[in-house]
């Protein structure tokens, strides 16, 4: 396929017929686009605002463009479409000259982390979006991030910052499961994991890592109490599900990743407002339960299965308590939903 232009694009939606309405999941895709893409926005100006390293530079101010194009490209379909346009984040939520709160190769680390949850949106939008230019935008999102997280890797392969996931024996002959032991993992003879099974776990402790960097970072700035407790309550999530997953690997003689809290500096000038920070962490504890989801899955043995569920239970109910917080701060903003209908008829 050729590589789709944002000019391109924006040509499809001049030329959309007025008649063919967005449909639900096209509205909300593209919300959650907006939403996710608007916060990147003042979080990218931030780091380059302090980055130093010219290649580490580059790749952010790519992934800004992105997050720029994509924000612009979606206020045009929703102003063209009479949508409301989110309010989202802008400049009053970032202050882009407060003191540097991570390390440069930090930002590699969270391109990638943030990089992951966008492409897990666009990828499940592309197949149910019917309109065309909606469907464009999408498969344009996906190919320009999966563009962006390739040159991630190889700039933190090129600096020595790239931990691969485990080896294992290459097989030399294809095999087949004939015993319901097979699925075992809590009592008997439990085999040794599974490539996928390696992978996913691999995955899990990578986005945590990252994840208990940046609550560590945004608990040391949080200006308000409960946003303070929410945070640190995260981290010792990611903490838990980072020693339970390298547990599983240790055990089979498979290393685990290190962490990368040490890229967090000491500085307790917020360059966010609570309410960006309070949103970030919802979103991406959000995608986490996806992932976990995807994780079991893959996993065939009862252990690990028992042990995604336990891990998606403890992100829901953080997920709701972080709900809950902003709901009462009134920093919660709706997606578009459908009519009520007992409330019409009540009118």
């Amino acid at each position: 396929m050729n590589a789709i232009n944002v000019m391109d694009i924006e040509k499809m939606i001049d030329n959309t017929e007025t008649n063919v309405k967005l449909t639900s999941a096209e509205i909300g895709k593209l919300w959650a686009t907006y939403m996710g893409n608007s916060m990147s926005k003042c979080v990218l100006n931030y780091y380059l605002n302090h980055v130093e390293d010219q290649d580490i530079q580059q790749v952010l101010q790519q992934a800004l463009h992105l997050s720029e194009q994509f924000v612009d490209t979606i206020k045009n379909i929703f102003q063209r479409d009479n949508v409301a346009v989110p309010v989202a984040f802008t400049e009053e939520d970032v202050n882009v000259g407060a003191p540097r709160l991570y390390e440069d190769e930090f930002y590699l680390h969270y391109l990638k982390y943030a990089a992951k949850a966008g492409m897990s949106i666009y990828i499940i939008a592309i197949p149910i979006m019917t309109r065309s230019d909606v469907r464009t935008f999408f498969t344009h999102c996906l190919n320009s991030t999966v563009k962006l997280i390739n040159e991630v890797n190889d700039i933190l392969a090129a600096k020595g910052y790239l931990i691969k996931p485990p080896y294992i024996p290459m097989p030399d002959e294809t095999d087949f499961v004939t015993k319901q032991n097979y699925l075992n993992g809590f009592f008997g003879d439990v085999r040794p994991l599974h490539a996928l099974e390696i992978a996913h776990l691999y995955d899990n402790i990578q986005n945590n890592a990252t994840s208990k960097a940046v609550l560590i970072g945004f608990g040391q700035v949080a200006k308000l109490r409960q946003v303070k407790d929410y945070f640190r309550k995260g981290k010792e999530i990611c903490s838990r599900h980072i020693d339970i997953c390298s547990e599983l690997l240790t055990k089979e003689d498979l290393p685990a990743l290190p962490l990368v809290d040490h890229l967090v500096t000491e500085s307790t000038f917020s360059p966010f407002s609570d309410k960006l920070m309070m949103f970030h962490k919802l979103d991406m504890f959000a995608m986490r339960i996806r992932n976990y989801g995807n994780s079991m899955a893959v996993s065939a043995r009862h252990d690990l299965a028992a042990k995604y569920a336990k891990f998606i239970v403890d992100v829901g109910n953080y997920v709701e308590d972080g709900a809950n917080t902003m709901i009462d701060l009134g920093w919660m903003e709706q997606p578009p939903k459908a009519a009520d209908r007992d409330a019409i008829v009540k009118k």
